[in-house]
């Protein structure tokens, strides 16, 4: 793979890196971009000849300069790290989507069963992001791309229990089991959240996706405390109901973003 530096004089704030960004997306030998806009400069990792990124990048009438081209390791170390990230985060996910899948049967908690299935959504997500990493740019809008569309599906799914559960009679959740199992869920996704920012490569579409995913699992983590504590306190199985409404909005939320993100 090439890493490419060039000199850009009239890059100096945010602006002229989204319009960059906007020129170079549908080119598929575009592997990563690295903006450095205190000294004004961009290295492109790439596949292929350079000719076209020049040309590209001189038709934005910013001042583009070729500096230099040459040879890195494809395995770079923050692909590396990556890895090592987004495989931690996923056995976490796919760990408490089976913790609180269970335990959100036993209890009868809808709040824990959807919260059970986003987590199960967001192991996905990780997956799709390990097989993201080192790919094209256009290879990562597409997964994450998938990541949004495959949310919106677990968002009605679970849509369709809810509005089951608000006609039929339920029985009282254990809010015990919904206070006790989200403590402990919240508690790892914000480690995953802590992980994620501390990525070198969180500007990358597909894990800003990530990214967007386990900070609505913060939310509807603390969300099922509360509704457990109301159930306790009002002895009724809406406030459960309620917070398994509101997962679906931050799910479908989350879902949005991600998809316009492309």
């Amino acid at each position: 793979m090439q890493q490419s530096l060039f000199d850009i004089p009239k890059m100096d704030c945010p602006s002229e890196e989204n319009l960059i960004r906007l020129k170079l997306q549908n080119f598929s030998q575009v592997h990563h971009l690295d903006f450095d806009l205190e000294h004004r400069q961009l290295k492109i990792q790439h596949q292929g000849e350079v000719e076209p990124l020049i040309q590209a990048l001189e038709e934005l009438k910013l001042g583009s300069r070729f500096i230099d081209s040459y040879e890195i390791d494809a395995g770079s170390a923050d692909q590396k790290q990556e890895k090592s990230l987004l495989w931690a985060v996923l056995l976490i996910n796919l760990g408490f989507f089976g913790i609180e899948a269970l335990w959100g049967f036993l209890a009868n908690s809808m709040g824990l069963l959807a919260d059970s299935l986003d987590m199960l959504a967001d192991g996905l997500v990780y997956g799709l992001s390990l097989w993201a990493v080192g790919a094209t740019l256009i290879r990562k809008k597409r997964v994450a791309k998938i990541a949004g569309y495959l949310q919106l599906a677990l968002a009605l799914l679970a849509f369709i229990e809810v509005l089951h559960r608000f006609i039929s009679p339920v029985e009282l959740p254990d809010f015990k089991s919904m206070m006790i199992v989200s403590a402990f869920a919240l508690l790892a996704n914000a480690l995953c959240l802590y992980l994620l920012q501390k990525s070198r490569t969180k500007d990358e579409v597909h894990m800003k996706a990530s990214l967007i995913f386990t900070s609505n699992d913060v939310i509807i983590n603390l969300g099922v405390i509360s509704a457990g504590s109301l159930v306790y306190a009002l002895n009724s199985p809406w406030p459960d109901l309620v917070i398994g409404m509101i997962v679906l909005f931050l799910v479908a939320k989350g879902a949005l973003r991600i998809l316009k993100l492309n």
